[in-house]
């Protein structure tokens, strides 16, 4: 009970709901596109680089904001073309991509406390978008072009743009606080140590790792475990086990309760099918504009409807199942039982080498 009071406890200052209703607001533009044109397989790309670039923004004056934004767009872009460009090559360069990708990424602690922050937003979108060009390139059914991925993507980050430089002219061109202030918005550089290194590199072979396991061996939805062991590996082994135990808790209750809502069109056909995927898909959105209210109120049901809202989405073209959603539970629980092993290990040879006798000159 004393952890349960931990994972779920809250913090009644981190929440947001103006905050979390504005998100909503822009976040329909894309999706009213999208139905209008038909093609709601980019749509998911679009969220992420709104949220994103959304939770990057540095704050201050409006070209120090838009000039932050574009390079991090631009890097997505990037990303977002590897991913859905590889999805569908052997798995071994799926995992060399994901190296050198988590590798980079770890190592933007470099730029300061935001810019590491903003590199592992960036990091999670290459997992998904890996993830996602791996399933539509399985799916003959659906269309699926790298280009238009990135360009939702950077459509995505320029509606952000757009709507800060609105907000910028409507309130008298003042500089603008960041857009979540509980982020870490430190902008110093920082030396790499020997321990950041380390880090960076033994991050870099666990996510490698996990996704060597989750498309090597064809893992029905398999990189659920490599999303769950990068958000569980933390710079201290009593971080990871709190961020742990909140991110399975989330996943849980999210898997769960997708599950539950993906099968109600597993029976529908015609216009009903329309209806009802399409009000999932605002479901998914109303869940996404719950998660940027109480990102900071608790990090567990944040996850928990993060977790909902996308698995909604990237399930919606094939109907789910209990069997699919319980994968995605256990392969979670796998990642974030391999993260912890990983940093009790680390945490044991740090231990031992800080007992270590110095050696004679």
């Amino acid at each position: 009970m004393g952890w349960l009071s931990k994972v779920f406890e809250l913090n009644p200052s981190g929440l947001d709901w103006p905050r979390g209703v504005l998100f909503l607001d822009i976040a329909l533009v894309p999706m009213i596109v999208f139905w209008a044109i038909g093609h709601e397989q980019y749509l998911l790309s679009a969220l992420f680089g709104l949220l994103f670039s959304w939770l990057t923004d540095p704050g201050g004056s409006y070209g120090h904001r838009a000039s932050h934004i574009v390079v991090f767009a631009l890097i997505g872009a990037g990303l977002t073309a590897l991913g859905f460009g590889i999805g569908g090559e052997a798995w071994g360069w799926l995992v060399l991509a994901t190296f050198a990708v988590t590798l980079v990424a770890s190592l933007g602690i470099a730029f300061g406390v935001h810019g590491f922050v903003a590199a592992m937003f960036l990091n999670v979108w290459f997992v998904v978008a890996l993830a996602l060009g791996f399933g539509l390139h399985q799916n003959a059914r659906i269309t699926s072009y790298t280009w238009a991925q990135v360009l939702a993507w950077t459509g995505g980050a320029a509606l952000w743009i757009v709507m800060t430089f609105i907000a910028w002219l409507i309130r008298g061109r003042q500089d603008q606080p960041q857009s979540v202030a509980e982020l870490p918005g430190e902008p110093s550089r920082r030396k790499l140590t020997r321990t950041m290194i380390m880090f960076a590199v033994v991050r870099a072979l666990v996510m490698a790792g996990t996704v060597a396991l989750a498309f090597g061996l064809n893992l029905s939805h398999g990189y659920w475990m490599t999303i769950a062991a990068m958000i569980a590996l933390k710079p201290s082994l009593e971080q990871a086990t709190l961020v742990s135990a909140q991110r399975l808790a989330g996943a849980l209750i999210g898997a769960v309760a997708a599950a539950l809502l993906l099968l109600v069109p597993a029976s529908e056909h015609g216009l009903r099918l329309f209806a009802v995927e399409h009000g999932l898909e605002v479901v998914a959105l109303v869940l996404y504009m719950h998660g940027v209210a109480i990102q900071v109120w608790n990090y567990a049901l944040y996850s928990a409807a993060l977790a909902m809202g996308t698995l909604i989405l990237v399930d919606l073209p094939q109907p789910s199942d209990y069997a699919a959603e319980g994968y995605r539970v256990l392969w979670t629980i796998c990642g974030v039982g391999i993260a912890l092993l990983v940093m009790l290990l680390a945490g044991q040879l740090a231990k031992h080498t800080a007992k270590a006798p110095p050696q004679p000159a």
